[in-house]
């Protein structure tokens, strides 16, 4: 029977060996000591794992963290580099818009005045008669530039008339002319030379007229004044076989002359149907012949007709209902 006070336990031989725990705990051959022990101190416990001092030494990865700020920051720069291009691109849009919603009011406005009619300005209506008149030459049929009968007044103011032999084929201006007369009206860029054939009601004269057709009045101006003033040279005459004009030639003229009208030169050359030459008729014969006045009246009704004012002038943008 056990004494009152004492351990159940049987004595242990001091220095022995502390006996194992169950489970392997303190592992063999660790040195743990109690009070006075081998150890010369407390007994210093291996921490539980899991335990909350095994807890209190994990240690955090700064490295981690700033992985995560750098992420975050590159992802805010991303999100404001896209607000900035999504607001360029707005605005830009917005300006385009702005500019083609403007050009197309411009427009509509411009387009809307156009066609609205309204009173024609002077510089307007003088700008439709020159282009009228420009425009006869090849908007005219050819009995209206070059009229089949011509009245004109002769020597005792008698009325007579100039009958239309023939219709030349259009040429060059050089072509048609003499070579005095050709090298300027190209030099000054004339179009095409326009000619026909006439004669008296007698079948006495023969009268071949020619249009030199320029681009405008100011070419046809700066040509009239360097054509030279010589009245042996001018526009080449037409003959047609088998008429009164068959032995009309250049040998057979007997003077040549011009007018200028709008864009056009309106030449004129004269003679004989009977193939006289020029040097063949005196001087004086000639001034006091009804040959040179024929050719003049007749060259000055075509031109007249040329160049007159269209008979009705439009009063505004669209006819004359403003």
């Amino acid at each position: 029977m056990s004494q009152q006070g004492r351990s159940q336990e049987p004595e242990r031989p001091l220095g022995a060996p502390a006996p194992r725990a169950r489970g392997g705990w303190p592992p063999s051959g660790s040195r743990v000591g109690g009070i006075g022990g081998a150890g010369g101190g407390r007994v210093r416990r291996a921490p539980v794992p899991g335990s909350p001092a095994r807890r209190a030494r994990v240690r955090s990865w700064p490295a981690a963290g700033r992985d995560r700020t750098a992420v975050r920051r590159a992802e805010l720069a991303t999100l404001e580099q896209g607000i900035r291009f999504r607001t360029i691109f707005l605005i830009l849009m917005g300006t385009i818009l702005a500019i083609a919603a403007t050009n197309v009011l411009t427009g509509t406005v411009g387009l809307v005045r156009e066609t609205s009619s309204r009173p024609l300005t002077a510089a307007e209506q003088a700008r439709y008669i020159q282009d009228d008149i420009a425009r006869r030459w090849y908007t005219w049929t050819a009995d209206l530039v070059f009229p089949v009968e011509l009245q004109y007044i002769g020597l005792g103011r008698v009325q007579q008339y100039a009958r239309r032999v023939g219709l030349a084929p259009e040429v060059a201006c050089a072509a048609g002319t003499d070579a005095p007369v050709g090298s300027v009206l190209s030099a000054h860029g004339c179009r095409t030379l326009l000619r026909a054939t006439y004669v008296d009601q007698t079948s006495s004269f023969a009268f071949t007229v020619g249009i030199a057709v320029l681009g405008d009045e100011e070419r046809r101006v700066a040509a009239s004044g360097q054509l030279a003033v010589d009245d042996r040279v001018g526009v080449r005459p037409v003959a047609f076989p088998g008429t009164a004009t068959e032995l009309f030639g250049a040998a057979q003229r007997q003077r040549n002359a011009w007018v200028g009208v709008g864009p056009y030169i309106v030449f004129s050359t004269a003679g004989y149907t009977d193939g006289r030459t020029r040097q063949a008729v005196a001087p004086e014969e000639i001034l006091h012949s009804e040959l040179w006045p024929a050719a003049q009246a007749v060259a000055g009704r075509i031109a007249r007709a040329l160049g007159d004012e269209p008979s009705a002038v439009p009063q505004c943008t669209q006819g004359n209902v403003c």
